[in-house]
């Protein structure tokens, strides 16, 4: 597959790269949900390159099982990814994330512009990277555990779309009130319901897919991502 490679402070990281093609061009950071680089996240950035947009999805757990990829098929590979998210270091992740900015943007392929867009764990990411990188805007699909994370939102100075499952068995309505109400007033936020909906909505084959919900998410996103960085 092609790959790119990035230099973090403690070794090399790889991912996927995927190219328009008429560059230079903006670029968009596709962060992975648990179960690694897979067909899906691919998937994703084969057609934000189709967009017009560089895309890369970096391995981030490349310290705990370089190159893992998982479905959602078995529940074999269900514990092997909740075992790989439950060791996985958010922080550390989030440092890696910004190396792989700071490369996107040095590309010769990229104008110089870059946003992210994350989906469940990488839902939460991508909301991090809005409190704590330069990314030019961020969007976050069914981000998990981003109310235990609201004390970062003062932080936020770009453009954040949020993605929210009403009926998300991994985000509660305690939870999803909290991050409306910690976020309500910021005004580059943009906070989309998603009525009836459970987790993982937009994952096209998955459980839960609901191919009108992710229409209507999809479109938002490519909206919004058309806005702030262009392509």
């Amino acid at each position: 597959m092609p790959e790119m490679t990035f230099q973090t402070s403690n070794g090399v990281m790889s991912g996927y790269l995927a190219l328009p093609t008429v560059t230079p061009a903006p670029a968009i950071l596709v962060i992975q949900e648990i179960f690694g680089v897979n067909r899906v996240m691919r998937d994703i950035c084969d057609h934000l390159a189709a967009k017009g947009y560089v895309a890369a999805c970096p391995d981030l757990f490349w310290r705990l099982e370089p190159g893992i990829q998982l479905t959602d098929k078995s529940e074999e590979e269900w514990a092997k990814a909740f075992d790989l998210f439950a060791r996985f270091d958010v922080d550390k992740g989030g440092e890696d994330l910004k190396v792989v900015l700071a490369t996107l943007r040095q590309h010769p392929a990229c104008n110089g512009k870059v946003g992210d867009v994350g989906y469940c764990l990488g839902g939460k990411l991508a909301y991090l990277m809005s409190t704590r990188s330069d990314t030019d805007c961020s969007v976050s699909y069914y981000g998990i555990q981003i109310d235990s994370l609201l004390d970062e939102a003062g932080a936020i100075s770009k453009p954040l779309m949020l993605h929210v499952a009403s009926k998300d068995q991994f985000v509660p309505p305690d939870a999803q009130e909290a991050m409306r109400a910690g976020l309500a007033d910021l005004p580059n936020v943009t906070f989309h319901v998603y009525e009836g909906q459970d987790h993982a909505f937009a994952r096209v084959g998955g459980e839960h897919f609901d191919s009108n919900a992710a229409a209507l998410a999809n479109d938002r996103s490519a909206a919004f991502f058309k806005e702030n960085l262009g392509a």
